[in-house]
């Protein structure tokens, strides 16, 4: 673990990625999101508390249903993307503390702190999601977080009846190159650290 990655790797993940706004017609099968799926769900999060859950939008009704909630633009990426996605928080997190972090009770460390667990319920979901979108780069696919959407008609579309609520929304697949602008800019290392 100490020798750095391969520059393939290092630009696959970051340097040269981007944002794609329009796909190829190849689709994304089942197998290849469970494939993600075991990637990303080893990036660590508080008390292991993974609350990070996804409704992979793959058919034509559920990508209109989504996209019937989105902002005009959004709706367009969100019907014509192979895979929308709508990356949800679970707010009961502490439910799956015991088993997810067996060796000590860390239930009270929450308690009945609303503030605090949807806090880290959003924080942490917000890491996972980040932790998929670089695990998809890692198999060849590309990614366009959003958003961009009602978020109360998404929670009763998809989360009605649960303890989860939307956080953001993506689509995936392999990205057109053909449809990409010139990369814009970031900001300078002095501009975004400091060092004390």
């Amino acid at each position: 673990m100490a020798e750095p990655l391969c520059d393939l790797v290092l630009d696959r993940v970051f340097r040269t990625a981007r944002t794609f706004n329009s796909f190829t017609d190849r689709p994304v099968d089942e197998a290849t999101l469970r494939a993600l799926y075991e990637l990303w769900k080893w990036g660590p999060t508080s008390t292991n508390q993974q609350p990070l859950r996804v409704v992979w939008c793959v058919s034509d009704s559920a990508k209109a249903r989504l996209a019937a909630l989105c902002a005009p633009g959004n709706a367009k990426k969100v019907l014509a993307a192979p895979v929308s996605a709508v990356l949800g928080m679970e707010t009961n997190f502490v439910h799956y503390l015991p088993r997810v972090f067996p060796h000590t009770d860390a239930r009270g460390w929450y308690g009945d702190n609303r503030k605090l667990i949807e806090e880290s319920s959003f924080r942490n979901s917000s890491l996972q999601a980040s932790y998929l979108i670089i695990a998809a780069r890692l198999l060849g696919l590309d990614t366009n977080p959003m958003s961009g959407f009602d978020e109360e008609k998404v929670n009763e579309a998809f989360f009605a009846g649960t303890t989860v609520r939307v956080n953001f929304i993506t689509t995936l697949g392999y990205g057109d190159p053909s449809t990409l602008h010139p990369r814009a800019p970031r900001l300078e290392f002095e501009e975004t650290n400091l060092i004390r």
